[in-house]
């Protein structure tokens, strides 16, 4: 029963981060733009583009993760949730951004975790 309610607490809080960063991106948060920009060394308007795509798969992701969480969706969300925090540092914020968002990717990692670690590539797509 315990670890019913854990994996609960684990799925909303990695919807709410998934949702809330999807929301932003497609609201075309400007120091996000200029970072896609930095990062792919495209124009602006390529730059809101991707971020609009980036946007749209973060909220699917929020969607699965809620409704039924899929192993690989969860390891994606993991190294997306790390990159994404890392991004902070490398374009120049403070390296706390980076500590700061550390349950960005640590919740994705423990429902993983908790979902049991796939021993087949048929478990990752459970």
């Amino acid at each position: 029963m315990e670890n019913k309610k854990v994996t609960w607490v684990l799925r909303i809080a990695v919807f709410g981060s998934f949702l809330g960063h999807g929301i932003f991106a497609l609201q075309g948060k400007e120091q996000w733009i200029g970072w896609v920009q930095q990062f792919t060394n495209t124009d602006a308007g390529g730059a809101a583009t991707l971020l609009t795509m980036v946007g749209l798969l973060d909220l699917l992701v929020a969607l699965i993760v809620l409704v039924r969480p899929i192993r690989v969706v969860l390891l994606w969300a993991t190294l997306w949730g790390f990159w994404t925090a890392l991004v902070r540092p490398l374009v120049g914020e403070p390296v706390w951004d980076f500590v700061e968002r550390w349950a960005n990717w640590g919740a994705p990692l423990a429902l993983l975790l908790i979902l049991g670690w796939p021993r087949s590539l048929r478990e990752w797509f459970r």
